[in-house]
């Protein structure tokens, strides 16, 4: 079970993911705030796992109650949940000790993995930037004509082969499927398919949907355009 805290300050921000998560049995709800001092407040008192935190917020905003987290309770894991999507605040974020950043106009499915993500200390960002990031990067390579510039964005040692299945699932991430679709076009249940996206990135040493990508790229196991070549399609 993962205990999450919500803080933004709009009530109506907090009911709405309340009402998102109330059917999702792994993730219980044991506080909530409306800025980062009450935030402190609240953690002294409950034993949490996540925090979901917005970023804009009076009093004391997101980024700064990131760093009094990290200093007072290093445990805790934080998601930054925001309505911008700018790379430079995906940026400060993660320099303020964050495990994610996820859009407030992400659905329930991604929100759930994103606080999952979290909670096991492995980051992720909101797919909508990690595209929007890709696709500046394939601009970049393109502009520069840098032939290792695919390389510099992935890891160099993965840590296991990837399974037919696995370049299966990396093909549909790549072609913007969420986990629900590619469980239903590959006749198998989200809870699997969750799975299988955690192990990509892990034996990719990938930290979100962008660079996951990239490295498909770099490998030879996904073309530019999200398509797999015929040789990776052979994969074991």
């Amino acid at each position: 079970m993962i205990n999450l805290v919500l803080v933004d300050d709009h009530k109506i921000i907090r009911d709405g993911i309340k009402s998102l998560l109330s059917g999702e049995p792994t993730i219980k709800i044991v506080g909530e705030a409306s800025n980062g001092i009450e935030l402190l407040e609240v953690l002294a008192g409950v034993e949490a796992h996540v925090v979901l935190l917005d970023l804009n917020m009076p009093g004391m905003d997101g980024f700064e109650a990131m760093k009094h987290i990290k200093d007072r309770f290093p445990q805790v894991k934080t998601l930054a949940l925001s309505m911008l999507d700018h790379e430079n605040y995906v940026l400060r974020v993660m320099d303020a000790g964050a495990m994610g950043y996820i859009l407030k106009n992400t659905g329930m499915e991604e929100l759930v993995f994103g606080i999952r993500m979290a909670s096991q200390g492995l980051h992720y960002i909101s797919s909508e930037i990690s595209m929007s990031l890709l696709h500046r990067l394939k601009s970049l390579q393109e502009q520069y004509a840098a032939p290792h510039s695919l390389a510099d964005v992935t890891t160099e040692k993965p840590s296991g082969d990837l399974s037919k299945r696995e370049v299966e699932v990396l093909h549909l991430i790549a072609q913007g499927f969420t986990n629900a679709e590619i469980a239903e076009k590959l006749f198998t249940s989200r809870r699997t398919i969750e799975t299988h996206r955690q192990n990509l990135l892990e034996k990719t040493g990938a930290n979100n949907t962008a660079t996951l990508i990239m490295y498909g790229i770099s490998r030879g196991l996904l073309k530019a355009n999200g398509a797999v070549p015929d040789e990776a399609s052979s994969a074991t």
